[in-house]
């Protein structure tokens, strides 16, 4: 992979959003091609085997991996701070809301500040005007156990109240030394789920493919600023520069 280019820039608006996170083409290519059901058999095999859930249920698998030089456990913690203060994050087009400043409950909102400015002038719109899906823990695994040669963190999430009616992770481990890793650590970004909780016969297939363009465009342009944002963040502290990036 390549090296990262450093600390990503914040963006200030809408339109900026649009242009890092859906018209920018992404230094380095993260989707995980699942292109065939032997393919999808062994990702949901892998997943129920590091993961206590099941996502045989779901029809859409959908898998994103980025190589980071920087320990897990730095990574994991900057995953755990996540918020709308992320410059990882098209916050301004799907705004983060941490619920009560609670990890474990995480509202992801449409164009947020436009939304909050009309909840707080119009009285008869609800708290979920404008709501895309909430975030619910299921289990976030913070440290690793004896056993663990993987050294794996995770952040696990239930979707719900919106369109993906699934899972979501983010998924980091320590880089295998036999599959010629590089990086110290693989971060993976992970959502299983079906459109609005229906089976795949009741939803377009258009829709599939319009949405896996989208997604896999937005989230290959997260992973990547996630791994400028870590490494930066890394090198400093090896430098004593202290956490101030970001």
């Amino acid at each position: 992979m390549k090296p990262s280019a450093g600390s990503p820039l914040r963006t200030n608006g809408v339109i900026s959003d649009f242009g890092a996170y859906f018209i920018h083409r992404p230094e380095i290519a993260t989707l995980v091609p699942i292109d065939s059901e032997e393919a999808r058999r062994e990702y949901t095999e892998r997943i129920h085997q590091r993961l206590p859930i099941e996502i045989d249920q779901y029809t859409v698998l959908n898998i994103h991996r980025i190589g980071i030089d920087a320990p897990v456990s730095l990574v994991y913690d900057e995953l755990a701070r996540w918020s709308g203060e992320s410059p990882c994050w098209p916050n301004h087009i799907a705004t983060v809301e941490n619920v009560n400043g609670s990890l474990e409950h995480i509202r992801i909102v449409a164009f947020g500040g436009w939304i909050r400015w009309l909840r707080g002038n119009i009285r008869q719109l609800n708290t979920d005007f404008g709501l895309l899906f909430r975030l619910t823990a299921l289990e976030f695994k913070d440290n690793s156990e004896p056993v663990d040669v993987d050294n794996a963190r995770y952040l696990l999430y239930e979707c719900s109240g919106g369109y993906p009616i699934g899972v979501f992770c983010m998924y980091a481990r320590s880089a295998v030394e036999s599959l010629a890793e590089p990086e110290q650590t693989q971060l993976f970004l992970a959502v299983s789920f079906n459109f609005y909780g229906r089976e795949e016969g009741l939803v377009p297939s258009v829709m599939h493919k319009v949405w896996q363009g989208i997604h896999d465009r937005v989230t290959s342009n997260v992973m990547n600023r996630f791994k400028g944002l870590f490494e930066a963040r890394f090198a400093s502290l090896k430098a004593g520069g202290g956490d101030d990036l970001g």
